[in-house]
């Protein structure tokens, strides 16, 4: 049925759990399936990060722009699985590239394992989802998944080059953004569209709009690092300032302060160092400058942006999920 299961009213995030909650535990049956490693060790590490809290927030918009289009078979509970398993498999990657050692608060695999394990348990599962993707036998869906996979590593190695460097251009930090988490969440809209059979427009919209939505959605993420409760993040707030990342409140900061505060900036960013006093003025100068106002309004833009896209599809539940979707990105916490 398009559209998905018919309910009179969907407000809110809780309405869409509710809705497509069989649905989702679809995927996690085939999550814990594919799980099927002859190495014991690699189904333990990769289960550790799996059912560590995420939301299959992907598999969730990967199922709804299928139901859009009148998909009505069950084969999105695979491919959302796999689109889950590339989405860990950054994950592993990383936590070990920033030296994390919280994610959701728990320990990461890397300080239960060890990096290399982590590693090698990301590639496996990168690995794993491209071996079963080709059974759908579907040109479409492989070069979708492979050119979301070829951006995330090039946006992954874009940050590094700008790590400790607080005069990245904001273009190139949305640039990140797009490859890096947007292309996955684009990805995963644009293959529900093609299970679908859905026309090139069609698919197109969809990619838009998950694109538009992955920015927004990291956008917001990396303004919460400045502003979220540190418990409810499971890290410690301003983590990503500890690590020398330049994110848009930050870089907006940059470019509104003083010359001494910014000197200021530009030396924790470069020597990894932030004393809670540090952090403290930093946090106040974010107010001061309406720092934290105008990355949620670039965020904002963005979400307006993708729920634009929808106009082009008739009116349903599942277009109706996916607006509400849209808007839960820069309303959740972590």
């Amino acid at each position: 049925m398009a559209g998905g299961p018919v309910i009179s009213t969907i407000h809110s995030m809780a309405d869409v759990w509710d809705a497509y909650r069989h649905e989702l535990d679809g995927v996690e049956d085939r999550v814990r399936k594919n799980l099927d490693s002859s190495v014991t060790l690699v189904n333990t590490v990769a289960a550790h990060i799996l059912s560590g809290g995420g939301k299959r927030i992907r598999p969730l918009l990967l199922l709804l722009s299928a139901r859009l289009c009148g998909y009505s078979d069950k084969d999105h509970h695979q491919l959302g699985s796999l689109v889950e398993f590339i989405h860990t498999a950054t994950l592993l990657h990383d936590d070990v590239v920033d030296d994390a050692d919280i994610r959701r608060g728990r320990r990461t695999a890397r300080k239960v394992w060890g990096n290399q394990i982590s590693i090698l348990v990301g590639d496996y599962l990168y690995t794993k989802a491209m071996c079963l993707v080709v059974e759908f036998h579907s040109q479409g869906i492989n070069e979708v998944l492979a050119e979301a996979c070829k951006k995330m590593a090039e946006g992954e190695v874009l940050q590094l080059y700008y790590n400790g460097n607080p005069a990245m251009p904001e273009i190139d930090y949305i640039k990140i953004v797009e490859h890096k988490t947007a292309g996955l969440i684009a990805a995963a809209c644009r293959m529900g569209a093609i299970l679908a059979d859905a026309s090139e427009a069609q698919q197109e919209a969809l990619f838009r709009f998950g694109q538009y939505l992955g920015i927004a959605f990291q956008v917001a993420d990396d303004t919460l690092d400045y502003t979220a409760n540190g418990e409810s993040l499971g890290k410690t707030i301003g983590q990503d300032l500890r690590q020398g990342k330049a994110t848009l409140p930050l870089l907006h900061l940059l470019q509104q302060c003083s010359e001494q505060d910014g000197r200021m900036i530009k030396d924790r960013m470069e020597t990894r160092t932030l004393s809670t006093a540090d952090l403290e003025r930093i946090l106040f100068l974010m107010t001061e400058y309406g720092s934290i106002t105008y990355a949620m309004d670039r965020a904002r833009t963005y979400i307006a942006a993708a729920k634009h896209e929808l106009d082009r599809f008739e009116d349903c539940t599942a277009r109706r999920a996916l607006a509400v979707a849209a808007d839960y990105m820069i309303t959740r916490d972590r």
